[in-house]
């Protein structure tokens, strides 16, 4: 039986991951602790569905806290490391909270877990580090140059975790990502945003000329290629996990309006984002190579399927739109 760690749990991917892991069809032969410190996007509740089952254990607690995260690290083989501060705008206006949980958060955990002799750890980081590109697509071995607050604190903890498998020999591995979407994601995102304001007959808002392009990738087959990481992964590796579709914005919203019944008159254009990256692409051949991870999500399908879960879940949106409000 491997004993997990999985902190951040609470959230929107790594609640999903915890699902997957308990679910059904899962690895089975584990137990899994989630560590939350259940800040404004923590949603709880979202694991309810594991709360029942025997290897399921929660701990309100923050990675910051060097004696709680030492002694829950001794407990366990294996990290996977979700907990962050992750909204770009709101690092803009203030960078202190995510420097302070990303990066030394993140090195009381590599503490905890060398210290604790943890077998793996598995950082989950994001397309973001790598700042901007024109074409083409980034490799893992593309040096970082990130270009927000939070984009900067999560490149400064990927290069506090891979310092860990050069200096001390740990088996660390480092997951980036592109853009998410999913059922279960705070709504100040991009795609919950949009859709919840539609779906309440508001604007959105739609910064600069709307070209910025991203990468498409369902949270189930981020979560996926995460535990293909975590099994099969080696260490000191980083591996992309991308979703194979490319939009701008622009792209994205007409996608957006025409799933929620809407026309461009409810699309508001706004100054754009203080240093907005044009645009973001990642090369995730070398996971697919070594690891076998193909995106199995056909993005207008499970688009609408997301549009269709906000529409029928009222009731577990609403309460955190007025939360994220204040």
């Amino acid at each position: 039986m491997t004993g997990i760690l999985v902190t951040g749990g609470a959230g929107f991917i790594g609640s999903h991951y915890v699902r997957m892991l308990l679910g059904p069809g899962g690895p089975g032969g584990v137990r899994v602790t989630v560590l939350d410190a259940l800040t404004y996007a923590a949603q709880p509740a979202t694991l309810d569905p594991v709360r029942g089952h025997p290897g399921f254990r929660f701990v309100h607690g923050d990675i910051r806290d060097a004696g709680l995260v030492g002694r829950l690290a001794a407990e366990h083989e294996e990290i996977v490391h979700f907990a962050a501060e992750s909204h770009v705008d709101r690092s803009i206006a203030d960078g202190t909270a995510f420097v302070s949980t990303n990066v030394l958060g993140t090195q009381t955990l590599l503490e905890a877990a060398r210290r604790g002799g943890v077998r793996a750890l598995v950082h989950v980081s994001t397309d973001e580090v790598y700042g901007s590109l024109a074409s083409g697509s980034w490799r893992e071995t593309e040096p970082l140059r990130p270009h927000s607050p939070y984009a900067a604190s999560k490149a400064a903890s990927d290069l506090l975790v891979l310092a860990q498998h050069h200096t001390h020999g740990c088996d660390v591995r480092v997951t980036r990502c592109s853009n998410n979407f999913g059922p279960h994601q705070f709504p100040e995102k991009l795609v919950p945003l949009f859709v919840t304001n539609l779906l309440d007959g508001l604007d959105v808002p739609l910064y600069g000329d709307g070209g910025h392009v991203r990468d498409w990738l369902h949270v189930d087959d981020h979560v996926r290629g995460i535990e293909l990481v975590r099994t099969r992964g080696r260490a000191g590796e980083v591996y992309h996990i991308g979703g194979g579709t490319e939009l701008t914005n622009r792209e994205l919203t007409a996608r957006l309006l025409a799933a929620c019944g809407a026309g461009w008159e409810r699309v508001r254009h706004v100054p754009d984002r203080k240093g907005h990256d044009r645009r973001y692409s990642l090369d995730w051949s070398k996971i697919s190579r070594e690891l076998g991870y193909r995106p199995r999500a056909d993005f207008d399908t499970a688009l609408a399927e997301t549009v269709a879960w906000y529409r029928e879940h009222r009731a577990w949106w609403e309460p955190l739109k007025a939360r994220a409000a204040r």
